[in-house]
């Protein structure tokens, strides 16, 4: 029966049922966005945090740890005080956001790099709700469900959340801001738009690239508003996010006696993102940090310069850097116009980010290898009569001291060039190769691979450490953990990994350890069946599906919509185009992107139903 007529006693109408069955309905679907994209990351997570999350940018989470423990040592009160260690210009090269959120980890959970894991990876999926959501509001509800389930699949998103940074983090408070918008443009209220400058603001406490992102939003709101309240609301959410960044302000000025919006490193970024684009040296700067402090320090006959980008005289400095980078821009202002397009250019490609893989990783504590004996081991001298040299242009020598075997490789980009004797491991049990490895020159894939397909069952990469000479580049001791998929024969082989020149790496001695029976081995089949779908996201396929997603927008004339959904990617492709830019710098980007693909997978869907359906009447008559 249906209800047609609201009666006197509060009856409900036929659009209040069909509202409450479409709430169900976003709810149980964003409840399976939800765990898809828990369960993605949980995987990618189980895949990379014993080893590979924690190199990725090292130095940088270093940075955030040590002003975590700051905060934890010096409370409230030392983060105010322009005596605490915590106003040294070096302690603020990034927002203090993710320092908070580690020290609260640290005082609440001793594993505190697993807690704020945990955090990332459920506010990284939570992320994809929202653009569910907010698809949902402006769009269809299936064209909202593939947005939503591109998000919750995408390797970009799942190897991020994992990393211990705050990139991931910051993307979440962008989000909520644009779905803030989108409920105001439908329902208009000043409460929504303040919460969005809110929200921007929050986003500018994790990282600084959303600075001027909520001038972008109230031209927005504008755009969007009726004529007698367009100031007034483009002006609540300008305020809304001042009301969250200012304080900072404040804190920086009182802590260090300077105006610093929310944290140094404009400088150096903007010059770094100059030396990427100057192939001739023109400008004769350096692309890395390392770069630019060796500089200054040789500018400045200030050897001290060489230790830090923000230590003595680091505000100096920092403004220094800005205005040596705007008098660039000033002196080839047309060259920098076109350094900002192709900048664009890049950040509409996908980044090549590891997928999850299709074995069930190692879950042991590797520290576990400290008290077993060694399954295998060879030191030098019986890595070189038992080893095979694999490049006809390679050699094999055992050091004068006998402490290493030095291989020289030949100059190829992904050539092989050394492996051990075989050895044979059993099925689905976890192990670990443990090695010292000097670089001298070049950059190496360490990986473990069996002797019959010779297919790589588990890779790392080793690089030489940047400003240090070959002879006092340091001893690295690599870890590489597996788990074995059959009883089979396996090597560990040394090959080049696409760096200029031949190769020369010391090798110590070689050690396998089996740390007992895998666990998870369940995970095997949705692992495969997630890595398939990862596959796809590449720029190849994705960008090609957004950009016709946009000229499908365009062809409705749903300009409003199109104003939403590419205010987020117009910011960054405008603004952080002049400066320099990482993939994980641009992430809240890519959820647009999803969002476009999944406008041309639902037109092909629709067209793809139209069609069956045709045939099937077709056929009937």
């Amino acid at each position: 029966m249906k209800i047609t007529n609201t009666n006197r006693d509060g009856g409900n109408t036929s659009e209040d049922v069909s509202q409450s069955k479409k709430r169900r309905r976003l709810i149980l679907i964003s409840l399976v966005i939800f765990t898809i994209a828990s369960g993605v990351r949980l995987l990618s997570w189980q895949d990379a945090r014993i080893v590979e999350a924690r190199r990725v940018q090292s130095s940088v989470a270093a940075d955030y740890k040590r002003v975590a423990h700051l905060l934890k040592e010096g409370g409230l009160s030392g983060f105010f005080s322009s005596s605490s260690p915590l106003s040294n210009p070096d302690n603020l090269g990034h927002p203090p956001g993710y320092s908070i959120l580690i020290a609260a980890a640290q005082k609440i959970i001793n594993q505190s790099d697993t807690t704020v894991q945990l955090i990332q990876i459920l506010c990284d999926a939570f992320a994809a709700v929202v653009l569910f959501l907010i698809i949902a509001e402006l769009l269809s509800v299936s064209v909202a469900t593939v947005a939503g389930l591109l998000s919750a699949f995408a390797p970009q998103f799942a190897w991020n959340s994992v990393l211990l940074l705050p990139d991931t983090l910051a993307v979440l408070p962008i989000m909520l801001a644009v779905y803030c918008l989108v409920l105001a443009y439908k329902r208009p209220r000043l409460g929504l738009i303040i919460t969005a400058g809110v929200m921007a603001g929050v986003s500018c406490w994790l990282r600084a690239n959303a600075l001027l992102l909520p001038f972008f939003l109230a031209a927005l709101v504008f755009f969007l508003s009726r004529p007698p309240v367009r100031l007034r609301y483009s002006m609540a959410l300008v305020c809304g996010a001042l009301l969250i960044i200012i304080p900072l302000t404040i804190r920086n000025a009182v802590a260090v006696g300077h105006f610093i919006p929310v944290s140094l490193g404009a400088g150096q970024t903007f010059l770094e993102g100059i030396a990427d684009y100057d192939k001739g040296q023109r400008f004769d700067l350096p692309n890395t940090d390392l770069g630019i402090m060796y500089q200054e320090a040789d500018a400045f006959g200030r050897p001290d310069y060489r230790d830090t980008l923000f230590g003595p005289d680091g505000i100096r400095r920092e403004r220094l850097r800005l205005s040596r980078g705007l008098n660039m821009v000033r002196s080839r202002p047309f060259w920098f116009m076109g350094v900002m397009i192709r900048r664009a250019g890049s950040m509409l490609k996908l980044e090549r980010t590891p997928l999850v893989s299709a074995r069930p990783p190692v879950t042991r504590s590797l520290a576990l290898a400290d008290t077993v004996e060694p399954l295998w081991a060879q030191e030098p001298a019986s890595l070189l009569t038992t080893g095979i040299v694999l490049s006809p242009q390679g050699t094999a020598v055992v050091s004068t001291d006998g402490q290493s075997l030095i291989v020289t490789g030949d100059d190829s980009a992904r050539g092989k060039q050394f492996a051990t004797a075989p050895v044979r491991v059993q099925k689905h049990v976890e192990y670990l190769w443990r090695l010292p490895i000097k670089l001298e020159q070049g950059r190496i894939k360490v990986g473990v691979e069996n002797t019959q397909q010779f297919n790589w069952e588990a890779t790392t990469i080793v690089d030489t450490l940047e400003g240090k000479s070959p002879l006092a580049q340091p001893t690295q001791n690599v870890e590489l953990p597996f788990v074995s998929e059959n009883d089979q024969h396996l090597r560990l082989t040394l090959a080049n990994e696409g760096a200029p020149g031949p190769t020369v790496v010391h090798v110590g001695g070689i050690k396998l350890f089996q740390l007992g029976p895998a666990s998870f081995v369940w995970t095997r089949y949705p692992r495969i069946l997630i890595r398939s779908v990862q596959k796809l996201f590449i720029t190849a396929v994705m960008l090609p599906l957004g950009l016709c997603g946009i000229a499908l927008t365009v062809t409705k004339r749903s300009w409003r919509v199109l104003a939403i959904l590419l205010v987020v990617p117009a910011y960054y492709l405008c603004v952080q185009s002049a400066t320099h830019t990482e993939y994980r710098y641009i992430l809240a980007l890519y959820h647009f992107l999803f969002a476009f693909a999944a406008v041309t997978i639902g037109w092909v869907g629709t067209i793809a139903i139209s069609t069956a359906a045709s045939f099937r009447g077709k056929s009937t008559n």
